[in-house]
């Protein structure tokens, strides 16, 4: 059978976005093609294509495709449907800064071409798009370099959602330096929360580290003390959605739970993600918006049979903030940022 590391996320062919239907894994490797904005926003809004760098790779890709389907006798006329297309894909979920910075780029290709006839400015977006997808590889490499400096031969790490491969083009951000150490004849040993109610860690990082031939332990998300009282784990290690310019992190609910643990056991706890993640425009975590998903998600979406009473309520937020405070150092493509963050990042995202 066909390695699924040997699978691309999100991939651009001919007039589809192609992407691997992460709601079917592990079960079903299912591939989509995508064409039509409806499709391609209902893929990012239900999780299809998902990991903040690949969200907006699709989007990147998406909004591509819909700038080639534009009919438009003149430069003003393409710019107003472009941008219509673009914000339609920015509505899909509101957390992830990767989708607005992706689509962003792309208008910013159109808004500075005005000079250019249509033709030129769509293979301009095109270029654009791959470009995207080709940094987001090399960007994830470097994240697993300087992140591989933090660990070493034999360490056991703790992980909390999906930050792989299957989030991103290649390596992942939070699993890129345990695949890069794997490149290297390195071995780990990773405990993977399963990541409630979606079940991330269960389905998708078990997937593509048992892959990789990953020493992988499953774990429910309430079992993370547990493991790191009895010394298991040596450092952990999360994605991030959106960082503020203060330090604190979003990623994928339970996070922040798992850092409050990890201080009180002495455990480094380290964010990795790409600077495309930082968003210097905010100043502290409170002020991310937090998306929040469908009751169904947690009453009866891998039950057989409803599993809660009808007529109960349900929070159900698919992330939450760490504070700076609880993080030992955000790893970047351009190094490692540390405390005091407001100094660090600012510093860091220069380049």
């Amino acid at each position: 059978m066909n390695s699924i590391l040997n699978y691309e996320t999100v991939s651009l062919e001919d007039d589809a976005l192609v992407i691997l239907d992460q709601t079917k894994l592990p079960n079903e490797i299912v591939i989509l093609h995508l064409q039509t904005q409806p499709e391609i926003w209902q893929a990012i809004r239900t999780l299809q294509v998902r990991g903040a760098p690949a969200i907006g790779i699709a989007a990147a890709l998406g909004v591509y495709l819909a700038a080639k389907n534009i009919h438009a006798e003149d430069y003003m006329s393409f710019f107003v449907q472009f941008h219509e297309a673009k914000e339609y894909l920015n509505s899909a979920r509101p957390t992830a800064v990767n989708l607005s910075w992706a689509l962003n780029r792309m208008e910013k290709v159109v808004s500075d071409n005005e000079g250019r006839n249509i033709p030129e400015i769509v293979e301009l977006l095109r270029r654009e798009a791959i470009a995207i997808k080709t940094e987001d590889t090399e960007m994830c490499r470097k994240i697993g370099e300087h992140g591989l400096t933090l660990i070493k031969n034999g360490d056991g790490i703790l992980t909390h959602c999906n930050a792989g491969q299957l989030a991103t083009s290649k390596y992942g951000t939070a699993l890129a330096p345990i695949h890069l150490g794997r490149e290297r004849g390195m071995n780990f040993r990773v405990y993977c929360d399963e990541t409630r109610p979606l079940l991330q860690g269960a389905r998708l990082s078990t997937f593509e580290l048992v892959a990789d031939g990953v020493d992988t332990t499953l774990i429910c998300d309430n079992m993370a003390s547990q493991v790191m009282k009895e010394g298991k784990i040596d450092a952990v290690f999360v994605g991030c959605d959106r960082v503020a310019a203060n330090g604190d992190a979003c990623n994928k609910i339970g996070t922040s739970g798992v850092a409050i643990l990890a201080k009180y056991y002495g455990i480094p706890f380290y964010v990795l993600g790409p600077t495309s993640t930082i968003d210097m425009n905010i100043a502290a975590g409170k002020d991310i918006v937090i998306e929040e998903r469908p009751a169904e998600e947690v009453t009866e979406m891998w039950y057989s049979r409803r599993m809660a009473p009808e007529g109960v309520k349900v929070y159900n937020p698919a992330f939450d903030v760490t504070d700076h405070e609880l993080i030992t150092g955000i790893v970047t493509e351009h190094g490692i940022a540390r405390p005091p963050y407001s100094e660090s990042l600012r510093k860091i995202m220069l380049p």
